[in-house]
């Protein structure tokens, strides 16, 4: 991570599409497979939320450690497209279970607390010594919500996540840049945004560090490297250096600065 120049945070929200209920156990009268209404988990009746609570569980298994986690499996499918398939699959395949070994943990933790509260930790509340480990966390919880299509959680992210750097007073290194465009699509705001960051640090005339400490950044994934020139042109508002092809001198010339140069293109 890098300490950056600041840049406050917009909020923006999105919806899900309603999905179908898969279970509902004898204390409802069953009914068959039925849509939920599209609204935020915590403004769901409690009718709707212990319908959402009930039937089966769908074991998942998280990061390198395979951490277990057991989520109802409706609560699942009402949230995520993904896991409706993730939970067909899994029982007629694999036992009933779902594995994300290349997934955060922590990351999961939040859409965890996500699904069953409809909220995750605003960072803003947090002391100063936890701030940016709670926004890279954040990071994770967005990629992992790319993987899984939820799209109103990757926006919940992404603000935690900006808000966490600028009050934290840090920003991604290369190292946390590279996997942004590994596992996310062109298109993908995360990527805009880790191009900027990359770029406002090139440009910094305080920072110590020039571009090629993204050097693997820019190697592992091309797309990186043209995002951030075009974020250096776009900042630039269209001014340009110095034509580079007027006037003589010897600046371009193969020699030491400051040597005697006896080439005639100098005098």
């Amino acid at each position: 991570m890098d300490t950056p120049p600041y840049t406050p945070p917009p909020y923006e929200h999105s919806s899900f599409d309603s999905l179908d209920i898969l279970y509902c156990d004898f204390a409802y009268q069953q009914k068959g497979p039925f849509r939920m209404s599209n609204t935020d988990i915590a403004e769901t009746t409690s009718k709707t939320f212990a319908e959402l609570l009930s039937g089966p569980v769908m074991d998942i298994y998280v990061g390198k450690t395979k951490r277990r986690w057991s989520l109802h499996r409706n609560l699942l499918s009402y949230h995520s497209t993904y896991f409706r398939e993730q939970i067909k699959e899994g029982i007629k395949e694999k036992g009933g279970k779902v594995d994300l070994f290349d997934d955060d943990s922590n990351a999961f933790e939040l859409l965890v607390k996500w699904l069953y509260q409809g909220k995750i930790d605003d960072v803003s509340t947090m002391t100063i010594d936890k701030k940016w480990d709670y926004a890279f966390a954040c990071q994770q919880l967005y990629l992992l919500c790319d993987k899984i299509n939820l799209p109103q959680l990757k926006n919940l992210a992404i603000d935690q996540f900006r808000r966490g750097c600028y009050e934290a007073g840090l920003v991604p290194g290369p190292e946390e840049m590279l996997p942004v465009y590994q596992k996310t699509p062109p298109s993908s705001p995360f990527r805009k945004l880790v191009s900027k960051i990359a770029a406002r640090q090139i440009m910094d005339p305080n920072c110590e560090n020039d571009a090629s400490v993204y050097r693997d950044c820019f190697a592992g994934s091309p797309d990186f490297a043209i995002d951030v020139v075009n974020a250096i042109k776009q900042s630039t508002g269209g001014n340009l250096f110095e034509d580079p092809t007027k006037g003589g001198g010897c600046q371009y010339h193969d020699h030491h600065l400051g040597q005697l140069c006896d080439s005639r293109s100098c005098t």
